[in-house]
């Protein structure tokens, strides 16, 4: 086992250390480049798609609307990864990971609208709400259905089993350091809610997560700002130490493959998941009027992941001084730092945190596996059998040591974002012309721009949705 192990570790390391990360920021840089920095360029734009979404009469009854699938990618995209992972690429990489973070999550932006554009351009139409993604763009876009096939196993593989393991081992850590909770009880827990709303399908766990997402969100910020005011005083020093340590030459040694930049990009790509290929399954579910909406909308969480919950962390670790950096690291390291500067509460909050966080990560990683195996062809038993499969990795990880379980999760996942930035490029065109069809249209004065296939006649046949 420990042969196989160091074997996977080796694998993961190559991929993500070299040919992944740097593909990802060529990506980026890329498409930032194509869009003329649509992250920044129609910032306001999200903003204003976003709370339109929020209106009665802007998708139909009983379809998910675009502020639900923005949501339901947030359950996804915010859990260990803001807390425990930021901590560890506080410690592998040095403060300076943190403002590579911020880099990449700033480029990453433009990714997370190509992709997520593209699967609402190809979105199809299910039972209750509408489907699509990679796999589905790969297919109609690419006709590459084998790719597509590929992908969605991936994927399912990955979020909807690995990475709960994850989610849920974490959650039992954090109970257990703060509480003295068995992780067996906890694990039982997780996963009995879990069974709970997934069994409820799509709308269940939309409007699970409309709630507890901005709650959780607001609430971490709110704990934030109050460490923030509590040492305002130091917050030149902690912004000068960022930057100042993300140029070290100990820190930046080999360019771009320096710790403090491997660390950032790898740890905020698991966090924001920019350009991998996850939050477009849940982007294509939204019903709204134009394709680039949703891709402005998705472009928006990759900043509130990245820019705000995951500053959050990094804030509350580097305020305590970098005290606890030698003798903790994962979430133990954000509950140690909170807790020198709230007190002994600060165990107790973290933890509570980190289960809303990671909880509804766990039911948004789920929706990801059961999108693609409707698109593997899965009958109502499969998806059943599958369910209760993921009731038993939550409980499984809750008990297990998942040093395996990560690094094969870490295969599986570069593999599926390999197999989506090579759809991404080649179908980056018709994002491009989504988005000039968009801007003229919002330049001619219509408040909310509509979109007709037949203004794309070369692939018209392969949108059936529009």
């Amino acid at each position: 086992m420990d042969t196989l192990f160091g074997y996977i570790d080796f694998a993961n390391n190559i991929l993500w250390s070299y040919l992944l990360v740097a593909l990802l920021i060529i990506c980026a840089v890329w498409f930032s480049i194509k869009t003329r920095f649509v992250q920044f360029r129609l910032f306001k734009e999200m903003i204003l798609c976003l709370t339109s979404s929020m209106e009665k009469g802007e998708h139909e009854k009983k379809q998910i609307s675009s502020f639900q699938a923005f949501v339901i990618s947030l359950a996804s995209r915010i859990g260990t990864g803001n807390m425990a992972g930021v901590a560890t690429a506080i410690v592998l990489g040095g403060p300076g990971a943190i403002f590579w973070m911020w880099v990449i999550a700033l480029l990453g932006a433009s990714s997370a609208f190509v992709e997520s554009t593209l699967a609402q351009l190809y979105k199809q139409k299910g039972k209750d709400s509408f489907i699509g993604g990679p796999a589905y763009y790969m297919e109609k876009g690419l006709k590459k259905r084998w790719m597509g096939v590929i992908f969605a196993v991936l994927i399912t593989i990955t979020f909807g089993l690995a990475f709960n393991s994850v989610q849920s081992n974490t959650i039992s850590a954090a109970a257990e350091h703060a509480f003295g909770w068995s992780n067996m009880v906890v694990g039982v827990v997780i996963t009995v809610l879990t069974l709970i709303i997934i069994f409820g399908g799509i709308h269940r766990i939309a409007k699970v997560s409309d709630v507890i997402v901005p709650i959780m969100a607001i609430g971490y910020i709110i704990i934030t700002l109050i460490v923030i005011i509590l040492n305002y005083e130091r917050i030149p020093s902690v912004f000068e130490l960022i930057i100042s340590r993300a140029f070290e030459f100990d820190s930046a040694v080999g360019g771009m493959l320096g710790a403090a930049i491997m660390q950032g990009a790898k740890r905020g790509l698991f966090s924001n998941e920019a350009g991998m290929g996850s939050a477009p399954n849940v982007a294509a579910s939204a019903s709204v009027s134009h394709p680039v909406k949703q891709g402005l909308i998705q472009a928006l969480g990759v900043f509130t992941d990245t820019i705000i919950i995951c500053s959050c962390t990094a804030f509350i670790i580097l305020f305590s001084g970098e005290q606890y950096l030698d003798t903790h690291n994962g979430i133990q390291l954000t509950q140690a730092s909170l807790c020198s500067e709230i007190g002994s509460a600060g165990s107790y909050i973290v933890a509570i945190a980190l289960f809303v966080f990671a909880f509804t990560s766990i039911i948004g990683n789920y929706y990801y596996g059961e999108v693609n195996m409707k698109y593997l062809k899965a009958g109502p038993k499969a998806i059943m059998l599958y369910r209760i499969v993921v009731g038993g990795m939550v409980i499984f990880g809750s008990l297990a040591s998942l040093d395996l379980v990560w690094a094969l999760a870490d295969i599986t996942m570069a593999f599926m974002t390999l197999c989506n930035l090579f759809a991404i490029i080649l179908l980056g065109k018709y994002a491009f012309r989504l988005l000039t069809d968009y801007s003229q249209q919002r330049k001619r004065g219509i408040k909310s721009p509509t979109f007709r296939k037949e203004s794309m006649p070369d692939i018209k046949d392969d949108l059936s949705c529009w």
